[in-house]
């Protein structure tokens, strides 16, 4: 079964980008995340939508 909610590690991985870049993208709110209890969490579909929006936006800057 496909995991629906990643720890900042596993975004990072699948991201290919370090647990602290992921902190910053979450603080920035570029990178939706989820708090259970103590522990903070990105839907695996945040991961997709951050990197849709990259590519669309860097399109838009080759366009122009």
């Amino acid at each position: 079964m496909e995991k629906l909610l990643l720890s900042p590690d596993e975004a990072g991985e699948v991201l290919n980008l370090c647990k602290s870049t992921i902190y910053d993208l979450i603080r920035l709110r570029l990178l939706t995340s989820v708090k259970i209890g103590k522990r903070r969490l990105i839907p695996a579909d945040a991961c997709r939508e951050l990197v849709d929006r990259l590519v669309a936006n860097a399109e838009e800057e080759v366009s122009l």
